[in-house]
């Protein structure tokens, strides 16, 4: 038994220091690697993420930056279209005369009205014109040349059917020589002259009262401009202000400026209306004329046998 204990007892203190080495070095590295691990990270962390982080930034904000000024200085440049200019033409057109309407008050309504009728009959009135030959005299010309050579036929072949109130009469005046004594014939041509010329002056009328009431109706307007603005200085008392007054004066003088722009362009239109039936009327007379005075030698030599 004692020797076994000894043995035993050998054999722990002959293992003892190889059971003590690896416990050893298992402990000796833990201490500096935790050590190194912790030291390595912590410098690395601000020096790594810095050089990316901040060079990113500076290089991919100005990529996008730089086209949204350039898109911001170029859209205004855009040169507009021809429609885009006339309808922005007409807004601004329609925009000012609707300011000068409230600024005129309830007259130059009136006026605006009159202004576009008297637009329509001066149109109306040209192409009535037109129409009836205001400008055309050849055909009743030549049938009256050929009436005068003797040739009736042809004469009355060139005018008939035609709408010319020239060519109207002198076929009126054909026909009339043709059937009816002289006397007759003459209230006869003398008739249909005035009733085609009636017609032909139609409208001229209505132009002559735009004419005469458009000024009339500026004034009205101008007068009660100026007494709702002088009522408005009275209102105001010590603490009346000049601009006020001219403010209202101004505007009220729109309505008479507006009714002398309709009747000036209403005269004028009509006074050479007028002329164009003046002159009509002085070639139905010379051409119902020429026609009796060529008829008259042939009943004149009946007559006299």
């Amino acid at each position: 038994m004692t020797r076994r204990a000894r043995a035993a007892l050998a054999a722990v203190f002959l293992t003892a220091p190889l059971l003590a080495a690896p416990a050893a070095a298992q402990d000796s590295p833990a201490a500096p690697v935790p050590q190194i691990a912790a030291e390595a990270p912590a410098a690395a962390q601000p020096e790594a993420p810095a050089a990316p982080v901040l060079a990113m930034p500076h290089s991919s904000a100005p990529a996008p930056a730089a086209p949204e000024p350039e898109a911001d200085v170029l859209a205004p440049a855009d040169p507009l279209t021809r429609q885009e200019e006339l309808a922005q033409t007409a807004r601004d057109a329609a925009a000012k005369a609707l300011k000068f309407l409230r600024d005129g008050g309830p007259s130059i309504w009136a006026i605006a009205a009159l202004s576009v009728i008297t637009l329509a009959l001066i149109l109306w009135k040209i192409w009535r014109l037109a129409l009836i030959g205001a400008w055309s005299r050849g055909k009743a010309g030549r049938a009256v040349e050929a009436f005068e050579r003797g040739d009736t036929g042809t004469a009355l072949a060139i005018v008939k059917g035609r709408i010319g109130i020239r060519s109207r009469v002198v076929a009126a005046a054909l026909t009339a020589l043709a059937a009816l004594p002289e006397d007759r014939a003459r209230e006869e041509t003398a008739r249909v002259a005035k009733l085609h010329l009636g017609s032909a002056a139609t409208g001229l009328g209505a132009l002559e009262l735009i004419a005469t009431i458009a000024p009339l109706l500026g004034l009205l307007g101008t007068v009660l401009g100026m007494i709702a603005a002088f009522q408005a200085l009275q209102a105001a008392g010590a603490r009346a202000d000049p601009a006020l007054l001219a403010g209202g004066i101004w505007e009220a003088l729109l309505t008479t400026a507006a009714g002398m722009a309709v009747a000036i362009p209403a005269s004028a239109a009509l006074t050479w209306f007028e002329a164009v039936i003046t002159r009509i009327r002085r070639d139905i007379e010379d051409s119902a004329t020429r026609l009796f005075v060529a008829a008259a030698p042939a009943e004149l030599k009946l007559a006299a046998e």
